[in-house]
């Protein structure tokens, strides 16, 4: 294909957590990629997700929401995978929720300010304002003292104002041809794919018990003869209690988890899943780095 009039290149989505990032990302690719909860600190990896309009080619990179402080290996992780995507980017956009902007969100446009690349501000959750009167003085303090090259008022749950956030995108990035084929969604795994549906269901089903120093692992992910795959996924938390808070009594919370897991994944990869959980401890995991690494965190 001629790179004529094609445009190819890599977005960063950044922003403070809870922002509808991951949202976002799965409604510009159309596909359920980045896992989504209500929960904050739902995204813990760099994400690739890719979009193909017509005349283009656009590599959207989902990421975890930037912190402040960085007390832990996992939140110092989280931070380098924010600071590798705006690093690896040709054009960044910034998320914030609308009616709402604080310290974490100023944290975020001065990375964004590091890199002289293009940067757009997505205004999302305008859906939630019920006087839309108040958007445009909230746009023009944010704006006051800040520079983006475009500015957009979108609902990425509602899927509003994303075409024209698209064809800015698109009309930014380099002359250039496609890097990936029209049928590749990302460049994840299937088992990376399948670990993060399991941990999806984790963070819906444990709500305010949740205890965050969970990850899971895929120890094994085998096509039987029989047509039917079968996968087993450790969940791993740092002490007993949270064990058996995943566990629940009898057992059914780790049920009930695994089923909604197991239909996620039939539906992800379009084959009927035997699924086994099983729930380690792991002291102080997300604050060691080797314990990272073996996990797959960047």
């Amino acid at each position: 294909m001629a790179n004529e009039n094609f445009h190819c290149g890599s977005v960063a989505i950044v922003g403070r957590p809870n922002v509808g990032k991951s949202t976002l990302l799965n409604a510009l690719i159309d596909a359920h990629l980045s896992i989504v909860t209500p929960r904050a600190h739902t995204t813990r990896q760099r994400i690739l997700g890719i979009a193909n309009p017509a005349g283009g080619q656009i590599l959207y990179l989902d990421t975890p929401g930037l912190h402040r402080e960085a007390k832990r290996a996992i939140n110092r992780s989280l931070n380098r995978a924010v600071r590798a995507a705006i690093a690896d980017a040709d054009l960044a956009v910034q998320v914030i929720a609308a009616g709402h902007w604080d310290d974490e969100d100023t944290a975020v446009y001065a990375a964004l300010a590091e890199r002289a690349i293009p940067h757009l501000l997505a205004v999302n959750k305008v859906d939630r304002i019920a006087d839309k009167a108040k958007l445009l003085p909230f746009v023009e303090d944010v704006t006051r003292d800040r520079t983006w090259d475009q500015v957009f008022l979108i609902s990425a749950e509602k899927r509003s104002g994303l075409a024209e956030l698209e064809r800015a995108v698109l009309a930014r990035l380099p002359e250039a041809g496609p890097s990936y084929e029209t049928d590749t969604f990302t460049d994840r795994s299937e088992r990376f794919l399948v670990a993060e549906l399991v941990r999806e269901q984790l963070m819906r089903q444990l709500g305010e018990e949740l205890p965050y120093a969970t990850t899971v692992e895929i120890e094994r992910f085998e096509d039987r003869p029989d047509g039917i795959t079968e996968i087993a996924a450790v969940v791993w938390v740092e002490r007993e209690g949270q064990k058996a808070i995943v566990i629940g009594a009898g057992g059914r919370r780790a049920k009930a988890i695994g089923s909604a897991a197991r239909r996620s994944i039939e539906a992800l990869i379009d084959r009927k899943v035997f699924l086994k959980l099983w729930v380690r401890v792991r002291a102080g995991w997300s604050d060691d780095e080797a314990a990272l690494k073996q996990f797959g965190y960047e």
